[in-house]
């Protein structure tokens, strides 16, 4: 999976949250260890630090609203996505997603769930996707923190401080390590069977028209998600327009009151600042 330079409807992040220094390189290859192994002294540091990397803000709440600060909101189901490793990453599908790309050090139940996101209605047929989930219990979550894989710097934490994932192609997807290696070979192959073209141009372009076609619900004419299944798979990875297209994104984790793993959620628009100026 390499980088690529895309053609989508783009709109600047904007935010004023101190974004944490994690690097992170498009490139092939995988280590051979899954999941990274966080050191004692890291551990040590999240557990000091981890009630700093909760969200004030309540996802499931918001996904059970009919409007927020005056504006409508709808939730729109994406269908499923199978983790069938229970190890999962968030990433740009088009220019991040590569096998080398660790997952997340939380751990979810394996198994297969529904993908829903939440829809902001600026103003009439004008939305903004605000939020990704994907929901592993009925447990109500009682505080969200922020995914996070083991490496990030954690010396200058505070409760501004987003750790997160870098979109340049506009899109977002939440996977499975598996899916991730699957859709990678996908898109090998794709390259080398057409070398003089990229593969949004390519091939996603139809798909997301498609889309929108057959899902016109909450998307622009040109498509704003899919959820894609990948050629001799029975793996699906949802590729979705991010809210604020290019920019830097949080993951967090959804815990019960006796902490344990409700849901996992990709922040797109930060719900606790005024949406009149989106």
């Amino acid at each position: 999976c390499m980088m690529r330079v895309l053609v989508r409807a783009m709109f600047p992040l904007s935010t004023t949250c101190k974004i944490s220094n994690v690097a992170e390189t498009p490139r092939k290859g995988r280590d051979d260890m899954e999941k990274l192994q966080p050191t004692r002294e890291w551990v040590a540091k999240y557990e000091q630090v981890k009630g700093m990397l909760e969200s004030s803000i309540n996802y499931a709440e918001c996904f059970e609203k009919d409007e927020i600060q005056g504006k409508k909101v709808h939730v729109l189901d994406m269908g499923e996505v199978i983790f069938p490793t229970g190890e999962i990453l968030a990433a740009d599908p088009l220019t991040w997603l590569s096998k080398n790309q660790k997952p997340y050090f939380q751990s979810v139940p394996i198994g297969k769930y529904r993908i829903e996101t939440l829809v902001v209605e600026i103003e009439e047929n004008y939305y903004r996707y605000a939020l990704t989930r994907v929901k592993f219990t009925d447990e109500k979550p009682m505080r969200y923190r922020q995914a996070l894989k083991g490496n990030e710097d954690l010396s200058d934490v505070d409760k501004d401080t987003v750790f997160g994932f870098p979109v340049d192609a506009g899109l977002a997807t939440i996977v499975d390590v598996q899916t991730r290696d699957a859709y990678c070979d996908f898109e090998d192959h794709w390259d080398k069977e057409n070398p003089d073209e990229n593969i949004y141009d390519g091939f996603f372009d139809d798909k997301f028209k498609e889309s929108a076609a057959k899902n016109p619900l909450y998307q622009r004419e040109d498509g704003d998600w899919i959820n894609f299944q990948i050629p001799n798979t029975g793996l699906r990875i949802p590729m979705i327009e991010a809210g604020f297209g290019d920019g830097f994104y949080p993951v967090y984790f959804g815990y019960d009151g006796s902490n344990h793993l409700c849901d996992v959620v990709i922040e797109y628009i930060f719900l606790g600042e005024p949406l009149e100026d989106l």
